[in-house]
């Protein structure tokens, strides 16, 4: 989580250089190479009926990827994190199998009104939206991780995600980034794949693969705490009294939504490759 939030906060510091676009593609191509060289993953072995799933995966991570870096572009980071949040916390409270647990998204949805403050004047919808999208993409995200993790030994179904992710950003990144990919662009760039998505994504999937639904939530339910302390250190986005409630009622929610939930299927059998 620490990662997450750090990698988000040195994606900013691109923004000026590469653009938005820019830095997602560029922290997705570092991500991917460096998987490559340490999966060194066959694909030929692989049909594409067993590839759509991580081909998926890596289309919904560029779409989540882009509009989380375009959300923060216009929106404090801890503010992001949380309407974001709303995603897998929805997923969490659907996989229940109480009612009451549908509760806990609405909830949440009290504190990023709190965050958002819709009340005050300059409310940027566009960044709301973008932000909305992200969630979206990180429920899809879980869901989809947790079945390729659950299908594919090892990382192999993130050396795939991410490469696609990477060539499917490249549309929209490649005309931004090109011309100013300095090698300080580059070693900061380095350093953000590294933070994110790297090496959180790598955990992920292993935790997902491995902990119970509640296990997972529960840790997930403190990232929009992470984001607002490091908002508020790195970025010097102070939080508000009326922020730092909204964020409390986002990990209640979180929280109480991971413990009504647990994963009781067992793992299916793993893909083979068809040669």
């Amino acid at each position: 989580m620490l990662s997450v939030q750090l990698g988000a906060a040195v994606s900013i510091g691109l923004f000026d250089d590469i653009g938005v676009a820019g830095t997602a593609w560029l922290r997705l191509t570092l991500s991917a190479i460096v998987l490559i060289l340490l999966v060194r993953p066959r694909y030929w072995q692989w049909s594409m009926r067993q590839l759509r799933a991580p081909v998926l995966l890596g289309v919904v991570s560029a779409g989540m990827t882009l509009c989380f870096l375009a959300a923060i572009d216009r929106l404090p980071l801890g503010t992001v994190v949380a309407i974001e949040f709303l995603g897998p916390l929805t997923v969490a409270a659907l996989s229940s199998r109480t009612r009451r647990a549908l509760a806990w998204p609405a909830l949440a949805l009290i504190g990023v009104v709190l965050l958002m403050e819709p009340w005050q004047a300059d409310v940027d919808l566009i960044g709301i939206a973008l932000a909305a999208v992200a969630a979206v993409g990180w429920a899809l995200y879980i869901v989809i991780t947790q079945h390729v993790g659950d299908r594919f030994d090892g990382f192999f179904g993130l050396s795939v995600s991410i490469p696609v992710a990477a060539l499917i950003t490249a549309v929209v990144g490649v005309p931004q980034a090109w011309g100013n990919l300095t090698l300080e662009v580059l070693l900061v760039g380095l350093g953000a794949a590294a933070l994110l998505p790297l090496i959180p994504w790598s955990l992920e999937f292993l935790a997902l693969r491995r902990l119970t639904k509640a296990a997972f939530g529960t840790l997930m339910a403190l990232e929009p705490a992470f984001a607002a302390i490091i908002g508020f250190l790195v970025l010097s986005q102070g939080p508000q009294a009326m922020d730092l409630i909204g964020v409390a009622l986002v990990i209640v929610a979180g929280v109480a939504a991971a413990r009504t939930g647990d994963r009781d299927q067992q793992r299916p059998d793993l893909e083979s490759p068809i040669t």
